[in-house]
């Protein structure tokens, strides 16, 4: 920021925004000034450009209750962002943001050159180096990616972006390892058994990263509760690593409402008398402009309250089912896991780095080795998600208990409490 001259009188400009703040605190929303320098790249403030903004930050932040926020595009498409914060009467100093996103058929990011700088290009990503080149490598790399779910697919997700590169992960799961998960689960072994997914696969990550330095964050909730779901929100992109309806449906409204595209894909095994006799699986992204995960048939909205209610947990509900259910099938190996945890990553790297940047729904067919495409033709005439678009939480917070988290939580307590009814123990 320039120095203003002395004696110099608050510049005003021709822009007076409190009648479109007062319009806005009816709505709930806040406003924003954009301007445009001659030059590329994160835009720094000229004196004129701070004294104009922080002129109009007091009135608008008193009425509509939100942070005035300055955006500053540059030659090249690159944009910067600022939210004035109140240091005093009538003083009003900017905070900086880390990074501006832009969402559309790609995914673009400018970083703030000092909060997030460009990594170091470092000797063991020399061959990841030449594939994606020094500025493709400086995008994904500086990328905030959430992973929601780290079972068998989402920590072979978790493990290839940490060899990738990546820097700031959040893995959001509230289930721990079971025997039954050793076979698919990787970097988990016997001694994992009890221990919660996030720190198995978070361990792994901050042990085989090529960055030179990771942040992780570990969060013990379902994206259905409050804590998981402010968390996913902090992300640049999400993967979808989850086995249910529920959370699927709340990751395809973040798509939306939060312009977060969200990486979706899905393993169905078909047996006949315990034979195999096919197995597909599939990846897309889900997000502004695209087809939402409903339409492309990720998960069954009849389901959802069947979740939320807790009767997917319930035994006397389960009973009831057919054996053949799809809600009851689970079967899955660790070389299908893995090939898909393939194309979602790659869905990141065609979003990120294009030159085709939706490359619709991947398909692999096992039986037959087939792999096909399906364009993504955006969503069905009657669906509901496109109008959610940039919506935040204004129409609704799709957030409450999750009854399969507590259960689980609660089975973890007691089996503590079991064991050492005397010593308190860390989940980590």
């Amino acid at each position: 920021m320039a120095t203003p001259p002395a004696r110099s009188m608050p510049y005003r400009g021709r822009l007076c925004p409190f009648n479109y703040a007062r319009m806005y605190r009816s709505r709930n929303r806040g406003l924003v000034l954009m301007h445009s320098h001659l030059s590329p790249g994160w835009q720094a403030l000229s004196w004129h450009d701070h004294q104009a903004e922080s002129y109009h930050a007091g009135s608008t932040a008193s009425v509509t209750g939100i942070p005035f926020l300055g955006l500053t595009l540059g030659t090249d498409g690159s944009w910067s962002g600022r939210f004035w914060r109140r240091t005093a009467p009538r003083s009003y100093i900017p905070a900086w943001c880390e990074s501006v996103r832009v969402v559309g058929p790609a995914i673009e990011v400018t970083f703030h050159p000092q909060l997030r700088p460009e990594p170091e290009m470092r000797e063991p990503l020399k061959r990841t180096i030449g594939v994606w080149g020094r500025r493709g490598q400086a995008l994904l790399s500086r990328l905030h990616v959430g992973i929601v779910g780290l079972g068998n697919v989402g920590s072979i997700i978790c493990e290839l972006l940490t060899r990738m590169g990546i820097q700031r992960l959040t893995l959001i799961d509230f289930d721990s390892v079971e025997e039954l998960n050793l076979d698919r689960i990787l970097n988990a072994v016997s001694s994992d058994i009890g221990r919660l997914k996030i720190h198995v696969a978070g361990d792994a990550a901050e042990r085989n990263h090529t960055s030179g330095s990771i942040r992780v964050g570990r969060v013990d909730a379902s994206v259905a509760e409050p804590q998981g779901y402010r968390a996913a929100l902090d992300c640049d992109v999400l993967f979808s690593c989850v086995d249910r309806h529920r959370p699927r449906r709340i990751l395809n409204y973040i798509s939306y409402a939060h312009l977060i595209p969200v990486i979706d894909g899905g393993i169905l095994v078909r047996l006949h008398k315990q034979r195999l006799v096919g197995s597909d699986w599939h990846a897309h992204t889900a997000g502004p402009g695209r087809r939402c995960l409903e339409c492309w048939g990720a998960f069954d909205p009849s389901v959802v309250g069947l979740e939320r209610d807790g009767l997917l947990d319930d035994p006397s509900y389960i009973r009831q089912l057919d054996p053949s259910d799809v809600l009851l099938r689970h079967e899955n190996v660790i070389p299908f896991s893995t090939s898909l945890a393939s194309l979602e990553v790659l869905q990141l790297a065609a979003l990120a780095l294009g030159p085709l940047h939706n490359v619709g729904d991947q398909n692999y067919h096992f039986v037959g080795g087939a792999f096909d495409r399906t364009e993504d033709r955006g969503c069905d005439n009657q669906c509901l998600y496109p109008s959610l678009l940039g919506t935040a939480d204004l129409v609704c917070c799709p957030t409450g208990r999750d009854i399969s988290a507590e259960r689980k939580r609660e089975s973890r307590r007691n089996v503590r409490l079991h064991c050492h009814p005397c010593i308190p123990i860390m989940d980590k």
